[in-house]
Formats: C-alpha cells, structure tokens, sequence
C-alpha cells in the first residue's frame, strides 16, 4: 500500500461505505458548498489565492466536454467487426489498437498517469455489463462523458447483486443459458464491450456498421443492435 504497515479495509468494505455516505437523490452533500467555495477562491480572477483564470477552468471543462465526440468507441467496434485481426487486438491490448486508429485510450496523461483500456467480447454465450461500483469510472475518451444513470446509486449497485433483473428492465431479457459476467470499472482502468455484430451484415462498411452501435450497448445494457 501507500502506507507501509497501515492496514487497508478491503475493497469491498471502502466501496459500500463510499455508496452509504453518497447523498439520495436530489440532497446535497454537506461538503458541497465548500467544494463550491474552494473552486470560487482558486479560479477567481480577483482571487489572491488563485491557480487557475476563469478563463482556463472554462477550457479544462470544454476539453472535458468534448472526449469521446468523434465516434472513437463505434470506429473500434465497426473496425473490430470486420478485421479479424484488429479484433483479436482490441481484446489483447485495447490501448493498441485504439492507437492504432489514431485514439488516445487513456482518460488521463502526464502527471496524473494512464488510465488502462481494456475491451470485452459479447458472445451467445457471454454477456458482459459494466460498472463502476465505486463512483463513476468510465472510458470518457473513447465514450464521451457517461450517463447520469451510470453513476447512480441504483444503478451501481443493483449491476453487481442483480445483473440480471437489471438487465430485464432495460429490456435485455437473457436465457440461463448465457452468462453475465460484470466489470468493475476502477481509477486506473476503464471497460468497454464489444457487441455482437448484427446478423444480415455482410459486405456493410465501416460506417453503415457504425451506425448500428450504441452507446448503451458499449457499456452492456443493450445487446440486440437493429439493423
């Protein structure tokens, strides 16, 4: 640990009391109005106590906004649906083949360190959901910003006690016969899901065949694509 000889509560432990101490919906957390504060004292123009301008927190959150707006999660799929080598790279070694198509795979870079791609196959047998139990860690560069559902408590909790149930009320009703098998999202690496590619599709282009991919369905709530 960061710590030598301080013991660490398990992972398990530190996440449900981190879900316990997030408010329900619609309060306000009590550290709120301090955050509130600190952001107004660090980033104010007339602020003595400022590291920022105004000016370069807009930027950062415009930078922020916009990862993930260039289709780069549906160009990985379409790519891996009809290469096969690419494919069996995606699932290797994502951060490759995401570079490979010119992407940067990693949410973070400099200082604060890489974040880790990793991809998932859905199979018949197979279906992947992702998550993260935690917070909210996501693969915003490739996905762009994740849904408010995705960071719900709800959410967040019911993907790992209740994948299946779920899944039903997104409309993916599952037979037993397939498997559901979660990724738990952390700091330092991001999950994605590589559908099934749609029956009836041979000799479509990348980019009819990027048209059929969903943001939900990179993430394992929706698992039939319409063609």
């Amino acid at each position: 640990g960061y710590f030598p000889g301080r013991a660490h509560d398990p992972r398990h432990d530190v996440e449900r009391k981190a879900c316990e101490a997030e408010p329900a919906s619609g309060e306000v957390f009590r550290y709120q109005p301090l955050a509130e504060a600190l952001i107004r004292v660090l980033s104010s123009d007339d602020s003595p106590y400022a590291v920022m301008t105004s000016a370069d927190l807009r930027a950062a959150v415009a930078r922020v906004d916009g990862l993930g707006q260039r289709g780069e999660g549906t160009q990985l799929v379409a790519r891996a649906w009809t290469d096969d080598a690419f494919r069996e790279l995606l699932l290797r070694d994502a951060d490759a083949a995401a570079r490979q198509l010119g992407f940067e795979p990693s949410n973070y870079t400099g200082s604060t360190g890489a974040t880790i791609l990793s991809v998932v196959q859905n199979t018949p047998q197979v279906h992947n959901l992702v998550v993260c139990t935690l917070c909210s860690c996501y693969p915003t560069s490739i996905l762009g910003l994740s849904p408010a559902w995705y960071k719900s408590r709800q959410y967040r909790a019911r993907a790992v006690r209740q994948p299946r149930e779920l899944l039903q009320e997104w409309g993916v009703d599952l037979p037993d016969e397939v498997s559901v098998v979660v990724h738990d999202s952390t700091a330092d690496h991001r999950v994605m899901v590589l559908p099934q590619r749609p029956a009836n599709t041979d000799g479509w282009s990348e980019e009819q065949l990027r048209g059929l991919v969903s943001r939900d369905s990179m993430i394992g709530v929706e698992r039939t694509l319409v063609t």
